[in-house]
């Protein structure tokens, strides 16, 4: 009787069992919900180790206590005046003397208290409420706590696990996800991309590191899965949230699913691509000659790509289509870089059934378009993408179908290569497309309160424009920087750039540099948005991989000193400012529009500034100015900044245009006199391209920026569909004049920056004609092939730049609308030339410099002017001579002495 009871309970347990699995099972094909709106409560004490917590601003009075209270079902509760409700434990915290991490300087002054012997990180797996209570056990006020200082020193080995994410091999298939909060995490498997779970296994806790893992026989490449994780949140208490892997290298469509990919796979290989040889163009950072380009916007519109490859990857790889051959024509000039916008997985994109919008035909000046346009922005198939869903993973919509994602994105980097061009990628690891329980959170799904940046409340930062990552944190830089070594390791990604790399440590970049370069076997070069801001700025929290803190490190920055001074007035700009506030290239004082206003010492404070960029904003390096100060770079003011903040010239990244903002073009038509010609603007636009191209550092150019390019005025065209983003390899327009920019980032206070728009879009004489962006494109090769054939405008080295480059003509007395620069290349092994001067003249007459010192000195135009093909004629009229020169009005020119 007793063995037949027993049998009878093993038979109960084994149905029970069997229960829980088919509810577990039934779990893993649950769509993902959309969470009820909750609260974030506050969280404004901090774990400042493993053992020691700090509450800012709390003052304990006397027979009062701050006690721990956990419970693992999440059911705390603790309202002013009651006693604590649902707690499992509650621990007595005693004061602690321990000294404050200099990671958490940014914190209010508070008590300190330790933990005590109890076992932390079982803790954390936990609902935890930090209390404070009158002696009779009443609440007086309760927070939660932020984890990243205990999951930082707790789990300091989970740095070192190298196999988190699928792994398959002939024997087995190996999983492995960071979730140390969780309480049980299981493996949800597909046998496909369509099909549903077909088994759901137990994963094994490993306590030193936090990773939970899992291995199964075979190799399962090409089967589906996701993770099934029991995990307490700030805002819906205990959750089972279905999660994709953030270490996913492949994706089924819409990134529904995480992919078990051999990424070494011959499937996922495209012929050659093993014996695939890098462009080899680039001997030091100052080589770099960087064209800037949306995987979408080089083919959507080009007829010559067959319909099915438009806006893909595979339009790389059509070696006939006018796109590609305006990349290989740029390659020829001297072009090295395409940098893409981000292609990794992204949010904002379906990737399957996007839509189209029906743009109807209408005047210039219509509102119409752009109506038609954001009518369906939310599901069409356009986006900048800096909305980061899965970093690991190529973007499923540039693919013909999201399931060859992986290998049409090596197609298109073949084809790149192939094309003598190497290849960047924009990365944006500063935040994520969603947090909390949102559907598209992978990160805070997983470790509620960890990968984001918090504030003093515990809510998530959004300074970015999005959901803040905590890069400062040990699994969050561990995450970036795998990421980053995978996409130069397995898709031979060239070099990087980082957007508001200002919001992500200094120590974190360099630690990255140091494994992308051992990825590649050789220098991977690395630049991005150091811009001082938010709650990170002025080194708030660490030291930033921003402008001024970066310095010495070899890492690029975008520098918005010659930018701003050059196309005048601030990117944040809007109703009559964005006309009155001219700059250098579009007629500060010297060539007024009908709101200018700027005093005359404006004019040479600019072209002072423009210097500046020329000399490739080194702090060390001494300039006279307009004032007759001789002054280091970073003793000249740029608002509240030094105006020279790099240590090295490969420090710092010269443009006048790239994504963000309007285009030079649209910029030019705001602020440039009314009257001004077609072929004149196009003459304006080229002397921005000289700028970039004369200056020491790294040049970085905006795809299009060559042929004229308009985004019809539009300042911010992340979300602007196809319309507002289109290049015409036809070079027949601009898109100029296609409509109102879209109204959400563009009607201005009171409706005044449309009445601009409008006054300028429906004017006959602003776009340009055909053979004015033909003239400008050629004009700017010319430019690509004079620095490329021109060691001396890309010197390596600050200490090169300090003996060799200098200024005639600066300081008091000068002519501020001709900017002339002199580099000198004697005992210069390499130098090519014995010196080298080049002017740019922003007025429309011609000007002239003496310059007595340089009498005897043959100088002549250089090759590139004087060649028979040269498309700028007017700069073949410059002439120097004992000593003069003289400058055609808009042109820009280089002269040499052989």
């Amino acid at each position: 009787m007793p063995q037949r009871l027993a049998l009878s309970a093993l038979w109960v347990l084994a149905l029970l069992a069997g229960a829980a699995r088919a509810a577990d099972l039934a779990d893993c094909d649950a769509a993902v919900p959309q969470p009820a709106p909750a609260q974030r409560p506050l969280a404004q004490a901090y774990w400042l180790d493993g053992r020691t917590v700090q509450w800012p601003g709390l003052v304990v009075g006397p027979g009062e206590r701050v006690r721990l209270h956990h419970a693992r079902a999440a059911s705390l509760r603790a309202l002013p005046g009651e006693p604590v409700g649902g707690s499992e434990g509650g621990i007595d915290l005693a004061a602690s003397a321990a000294a404050v991490p200099a990671r958490f300087r940014f914190i209010g002054a508070g008590p300190r208290f330790d933990i005590g012997p109890v076992d932390v990180k079982a803790l954390l797996r936990e609902q935890l409420l930090l209390v404070h209570e009158a002696g009779d056990g009443r609440v007086i006020a309760a927070t939660g706590i932020q984890l990243a200082g205990a999951l930082d020193e707790l789990y300091a080995a989970a740095e070192q696990v190298d196999d988190l994410g699928a792994r398959p091999d002939a024997a087995r298939t190996r999983f492995a996800v960071w979730a140390p909060t969780a309480q049980r995490v299981m493996l949800c498997r597909h046998a496909g991309p369509e099909a549903p779970a077909v088994s759901i296994d137990a994963m094994q806790f490993d306590a030193s590191t936090g990773v939970w893992r899992a291995e199964l026989a075979g190799d399962l490449s090409g089967q589906a899965y996701r993770y099934l994780v029991d995990v307490v949140t700030p805002t819906h208490g205990l959750v089972r949230n279905l999660v994709t892997d953030p270490y996913s290298t492949a994706l089924t469509a819409d990134s529904r699913l995480s992919l078990v990919a051999d990424l070494a796979s011959p499937a996922l290989k495209p012929p050659g691509w093993d014996r695939l040889t890098r462009p080899d163009r680039i001997k030091a950072s100052t080589d770099q000659i960087i064209y800037e380009l949306h995987v979408r916007d080089f083919s959507a519109s080009d007829a010559s790509v067959r319909p099915a490859w438009r806006g893909k990857y595979l339009a790389f790889t059509e070696p006939a289509s006018r796109g590609m051959k305006h990349l290989r024509a740029l390659a020829r000039a001297g072009l090295t870089d395409v940098h893409l916008l981000p292609v990794f997985d992204f949010a904002s994109v379906p990737e399957r059934g996007c839509k189209q919008p029906a743009v109807p035909a209408a005047p210039p000046d219509s509102d119409a378009q752009q109506a038609a346009v954001m009518a369906v922005a939310a599901d069409d198939c356009f986006n900048w993408g800096y909305d980061p869903w899965h970093f690991n993973a190529p973007e499923g919509s540039y693919a013909t179908d999201p399931l060859r994602r992986v290998i049409e994105f090596r197609q298109m980097v073949m084809a790149l290569h192939r094309a003598g061009l190497r290849v960047g990628m924009d990365m944006v690891y500063n935040h994520m497309a969603a947090a909390g329980q949102n559907p598209k959170s992978v990160l805070d799904r997983l470790v509620p309160g960890y990968y984001h940046r918090l504030n003093a409340q515990g809510e998530i930062e959004r300074s970015t424009c999005c959901d803040n990552t905590a890069t400062e944190h040990r699994m969050m830089a561990k995450l970036m920087i795998d990421s980053a070594a995978l996409w130069v390791r397995e898709y031979k990604i060239d070099s990087m750039r980082f957007d508001l790399m200002g919001h992500q440590p200094r120590e974190a970049m360099e630690r990255l540099q140091v494994r992308v370069n051992a990825a590649a076997g050789r220098p991977v070069q690395l630049l991005g948005e150091g811009w001082n801001f938010g709650e990170v700025a002025d080194g708030a929290r660490f030291v930033q991989a921003s402008q001024l803190s970066l310095n010495g490190s070899g890492i690029g920055s975008f520098s918005d000193r010659g930018r701003d001074a050059a196309r005048g007035g601030s990117p944040g700009e809007s109703g009559n400012d964005s006309v009155a506030r001219q700059g250098w290239l579009n007629g500060l004082v010297y060539a007024p529009n009908a709101l200018a206003h700027a005093e005359p010492e404006a004019l040479p404070m600019a072209a002072d500034l423009i210097r500046v960029g020329l000399a490739g904003s080194l702090r060390g390096y001494a300039l006279t100015t307009w004032r007759g100060e001789t002054r280091r770079l970073d003793q000249i003011a740029y608002g509240n900044q030094p105006a020279g903040y790099a240590s090295e010239p490969g420090e710092v990244v010269n443009y006048v245009e790239n994504h963000d903002n309007q285009t030079l073009f649209d910029s030019n038509a705001m602020k440039l006199p009314l009257d001004t010609s077609p072929a004149e603007r196009a003459r304006v636009q080229l002397l921005g391209a000289a700028l970039v191209a004369f200056s020491q550092g790294v040049a970085y150019f905006h795809a299009g920026q060559d042929i004229l390019r308009s985004k019809s005025l539009d300042r911010n065209s992340y979300d602007s569909g196809d319309w507002f983003n289109r290049l015409d390899w036809t070079y027949q327009t601009n898109h100029f004049g296609t409509g109102l920019p879209p109204k959400r980032d563009n009607f201005g206070k009171d409706g005044r920056d449309w009445a601009l728009a409008r006054e300028r879009l429906a004017r006959p004489g602003i776009a340009p004609r055909p053979s004015d962006i033909v003239w400008a494109r050629d004009a700017f090769r010319d430019l690509l092939r004079i620095r490329a054939s021109t060691p001396l405008l890309r010197l390596a080295s600050a200490a090169q730049i300090q003996q060799r480059v200098s200024f005639p003509g600066s300081g008091p007395g000068q002519n501020p609308v001709l900017v002339a620069t002199r580099i000198d290349g004697s005992a210069l092994p390499g130098a090519g030339f014995k010196a080298v001067m080049s002017f740019i003249n922003v007025a429309p007459t011609p000007q002239t410099l003496d310059l007595p010192e340089e009498a005897g000195t043959a100088w002549r135009l250089h090759p590139v002017h004087r060649g028979a093909g040269a498309a700028d004629r007017r700069a073949a009229q410059a002439r120097a001579a004992a000593g003069r020169f003289t400058v055609p009005g808009r042109t820009a020119v280089v002269f040499v002495s052989e």
